[in-house]
């Protein structure tokens, strides 16, 4: 078992529709939170996280980090969406890492497909 994995609902994405994804934190020392990091490949745009746990997001954030207390269970769920038109096919890479004292002890990528 993993020390943190990171499932997607699907791995084909489309512009405009709800991501989700589920977070698992298995590691068994002290940690403060996890942050997950988004890139779309060969592009400058950016993913938008709408909610986590079910807490909407009021503002655009780019870069996700849930707190520990906010994770029962240590999981956590969370929704994003792309809010662009891609003009050919790019790949997602997703990235979810736990955080102790502001350093990473352990991370998870993960790949999807933006497709057009």
């Amino acid at each position: 078992m993993k020390d943190i994995e990171l499932k997607l609902e699907n791995l084909n994405i489309r512009p405009h529709e709800i991501i989700k994804a589920r977070i698992q934190v298995n590691y068994p020392g002290r940690y403060d939170g996890v942050v997950v990091n988004t890139q779309i490949l060969n592009s400058n745009q950016l993913i938008m996280y709408r909610s986590y746990n079910n807490k909407t997001i009021s503002q655009n954030v780019s870069r996700l980090f849930i707190n520990r207390n906010d994770m029962p269970q240590n999981s956590a769920e969370f929704t994003a969406s792309i809010e662009f038109d891609p003009k050919e096919t790019h790949e997602v890479k997703f990235r979810a890492s736990i955080i102790q004292e502001h350093k990473e002890i352990e991370s998870v990528i993960l790949f999807a497909k933006l497709v057009v």
